[in-house]
């Protein structure tokens, strides 16, 4: 499967991807909010094998891309939208960047045509996401999709020695739809 938008192609993952995954999700910025402080090889190469792996489930419920800057070819992200039953009706996305593509609408652009594929190709009534509260970028992505903040879980992510609220978003299709018709 491959989308594409004005500046990216997302892409299936390859099993050679994981030295440009490593890459960024080694940078100190990137991993503020994860509960990980290091990324070692192995680890990026199983978190790829998963995604190699979900190419292949029947029927597929997750659809994890690889980021591609259109005009470079580099691999700066990844971004996903994810049902947990076959005839689910709803799905969640989520997207990672490279930080130094942060700030440039490149997770805006990727999570934009996760929710148009979920609407259009999966038939999904609702899609949901989340993100820790402190990571004011993140809301403000989803903020500018066209979700809702539907939800705060106050302290709800417990890692590196603190626990974390985070924030709940949701859209519905026909939100989605109504964002898309053009304003007279």
């Amino acid at each position: 499967m491959i989308l594409f938008t004005r500046r990216l192609q997302l892409r299936e993952f390859d099993k050679d991807d994981w030295p440009a995954v490593l890459a960024y999700q080694s940078n100190p910025l990137y991993l503020r909010y994860y509960e990980q402080s290091e990324r070692k090889p192995e680890e990026v190469r199983q978190f790829v094998q998963m995604f190699l792996s979900q190419q292949q489930e029947e029927p597929r419920l997750k659809y994890q891309l690889a980021m591609i800057h259109a005009e470079t070819g580099q691999l700066i992200g990844n971004c996903g939208i994810r049902k947990q039953t076959p005839d689910a009706d709803k799905a969640d996305i989520g997207y990672e960047l490279s930080p130094e593509f942060w700030g440039g609408g490149y997770a805006i652009e990727a999570a934009s045509a996760l929710v148009q594929f979920g609407f259009d190709q999966l038939g999904l009534h609702r899609i949901w996401s989340w993100c820790i509260a402190d990571n004011l970028a993140s809301a403000r992505v989803l903020e500018k999709l066209g979700m809702r903040r539907e939800g705060r879980l106050r302290e709800n992510e417990y890692f590196k020695g603190r626990w974390w609220d985070t924030l709940l978003y949701g859209m519905l299709e026909h939100e989605w739809q109504a964002r898309r018709k053009p304003k007279p």
